[in-house]
C-alpha cells in the first residue's frame, strides 16, 4: 500500500484528499465540460461527496491514491488526480481520474502536476511504468499526454460503460522507466526550471 503523500511544486500543490476539499473541488468541478469524457458526472454537491467518498474508500483499501490539486498562486483548489490500478510488485500504476477547473486549461498547471506525479513514481518509488488512458475521443485529453513525452499503445476496444450508457474505447499511454530521464528534461524545458525542487511529506 502507498503512503498518503503531499506533492509540493513552485506553483502546484497536490495534497492528499480529504473530504473538506468537497466545497472547493465542487466549485472547480462546476462546469458541464469538464465531465464531458469522465465515467461519472458532477451535477450537484451530493455527487461531489459521492466522488470523494469512493476515492477514500480506495485508498483505505490501497487500490488509489487521490489528490486534490491547488494552484499556489490563488490557493484555490483547481482539480483532482489520482494513482490507481497500482501493483507494487509489479512497480507500475496509473495516473487517471485528472480533470481541472476550466480556468486552467492550457496553462502550466497539468504539466507540473504530472511533473510532480512522475517524478514521485520514478525517482522515489522506483517503478518501472507509468500508464495513462483516456476515452479515445478526447482530443484535448490525448494531446495533452502525448505532449508529456508518453508513449501511445493503441486502442483498447469496448473498455467501459459510461454513466449515460455510452461504450466507449480507451487510449492507452504509457511512459516506462528508460524513457524518464528524457521526458524528465521534456518537462522542465516546458516548466522553464532546470533547478526545480520538490518537497515529498509523507502523512
Amino acid at each position: 500500500m502507498l503512503k498518503k503523500v503531499s506533492l509540493i511544486g513552485k506553483r502546484m500543490k497536490l495534497l492528499p484528499l480529504q473530504a473538506s476539499h468537497a466545497e472547493g473541488l465542487y466549485k472547480a468541478a462546476a462546469f458541464p465540460e469538464v465531465w464531458t469524457y469522465l465515467s461519472t458526472k458532477v451535477k450537484n454537491q451530493e455527487d461531489m461527496h459521492h466522488i470523494i467518498n469512493n476515492a477514500l474508500e480506495a485508498r483505505e483499501k490501497g487500490t488509489e491514491l487521490p489528490f486534490t490539486v491547488i494552484d499556489q498562486e490563488t490557493d484555490a483548489i483547481v482539480g483532482s488526480t489520482r494513482f490507481l490500478y497500482i501493483s507494487i510488485p509489479n512497480k507500475h500504476l496509473e495516473i487517471g481520474w485528472t480533470w481541472y477547473t476550466p480556468a486552467v486549461w492550457r496553462t502550466r498547471v497539468n504539466t507540473e502536476s504530472k511533473y510532480l506525479l512522475l517524478r514521485y513514481c520514478f525517482e522515489t518509488l522506483q517503478f518501472n511504468r507509468v500508464q495513462f488512458k483516456t476515452d479515445a475521443r478526447n482530443k484535448r485529453s490525448r494531446q495533452a499526454i502525448i505532449r508529456l513525452g508518453a508513449v501511445e499503445e493503441g486502442i483498447i476496444r469496448k473498455e467501459r460503460v459510461l454513466q449515460d450508457g455510452y461504450i466507449r474505447d480507451s487510449a492507452m499511454y504509457s511512459i516506462i522507466k528508460e524513457e524518464w530521464p528524457s521526458v524528465k528534461e521534456r518537462l522542465e524545458c516546458f516548466l522553464q526550471e532546470y533547478s526545480y525542487q520538490q518537497v515529498y511529506l509523507e502523512t
